[in-house]
């Protein structure tokens, strides 16, 4: 039986979505959770590999509202007992992750490679005072930004375009040829929200586009300077890397 979760979580303490060796991540909290809950119903085939499939793998820091993962137990029940049970496990683990929601799908049914699109927020709260409520949760940026800058200078990054020079370094993605379909930028009062969608996305490269365009709203850069920066092709013309306490995975579909 395949079961699809919706799976919120913390970044602040975590080293990402992916397992890793040496600390906590997001994806091996669920496994543990799901082998104190469910061990004898673990498939043999999958018991020394990756239990939990995810459909993208979160950094560092960055938070998930609606992340979605699969798994397969030799098991059937209840949607709802699945979340239970999970959440129960997770509390024990004292982990900062949290099942939302439980379904059961097709064994055809993938997390990372169904997936049609995902959806990110980025936060940055523009005000001249700390906020200690929102401490490892948004970018604090205390110099005043133009948003309506700001709007105008991201538009040239709508579509398909070679978006090298707002990529990673470490980027593993085969190609730098990504299509962007949206990238909304809303105020909310002392809130600046970046609401960005696509198939899918280049290492850092929302967390990129937000501290370009974060220069943009405070005068270092001019708005024709995104587009020029765009097709240099060159990572060193971008701005800085927007730290990862304000990136939110807020959706994927399907």
């Amino acid at each position: 039986m395949r079961y699809k979760i919706t799976v919120e979580y913390d970044g602040t303490d975590l080293l990402g979505w992916q397992w890793q060796p040496d600390g906590n991540s997001a994806q091996g909290f669920l496994e543990s959770a799901l082998r104190n809950a469910f061990e004898r119903f673990i498939a043999k085939d999958v018991s020394n590999g990756a239990l939990v499939w995810g459909a993208g793998r979160t950094d560092a820091g960055v938070h998930a509202l609606a992340q979605v993962a699969h798994f397969d137990l030799d098991l059937d029940i209840e949607d709802w007992k699945m979340r239970e049970a999970l959440n129960a496990n997770l509390r024990d683990l004292e982990a900062p992750v949290s099942v939302v929601n439980v379904e059961k799908v097709n064994e055809d049914f993938h997390a990372r490679f169904s997936a049609k699109g995902r959806g990110y927020i980025y936060r940055i709260l523009n005000r001249r005072a700390p906020s200690v409520l929102l401490k490892n949760r948004v970018w604090w940026v205390p110099v005043p930004l133009d948003v309506e800058k700001m709007r105008q200078a991201s538009k040239c990054l709508l579509g398909k375009h070679d978006f090298t020079s707002f990529r990673a370094a470490a980027c593993q993605a085969k190609s730098p040829i990504k299509t962007l379909d949206k990238l909304d930028i809303v105020q909310n009062g002392e809130e600046i929200l970046f609401e960005v969608e696509a198939r899918s996305f280049l290492h850092h490269q929302v967390r990129n586009f937000v501290g370009t365009l974060k220069m943009v709203g405070d005068d270092q850069f001019e708005i024709d300077d995104v587009q020029r920066i765009l097709e240099a092709k060159d990572r060193k013309q971008a701005g800085v890397t927007a730290p990862a306490c304000g990136l939110y995975l807020s959706k994927v579909w399907y």
